[in-house]
């Protein structure tokens, strides 16, 4: 566990992750992070979750129109 210290950025409020942690998530200056609601609490990730709902509703439509891809690939 890490102990994060707020601190004043301009007029917001920022957090410094250690660069341990911006290893462990391959993260750099610049990137994007997501804070999302979990039942434990909040996570912090590099990885979109609203990508992974798209990834799915792709994944779907493929499989619904399996029979008719492979035969536009023929």
């Amino acid at each position: 566990m890490h102990a994060l210290k707020l601190t004043q950025i301009g007029n917001s409020v920022g957090v410094i992750l250690p660069k341990d942690v911006l290893g462990k998530l391959k993260l750099e200056k610049g990137d994007t992070v997501y804070l999302t609601d979990t039942p434990d609490g909040f996570a912090l990730t590099p990885l979109d979750p609203g990508f992974a709902e798209q990834l799915e509703i792709g994944r779907e439509f493929m499989r619904e129109y399996r029979d008719t891809f492979r035969a536009l690939a023929k």
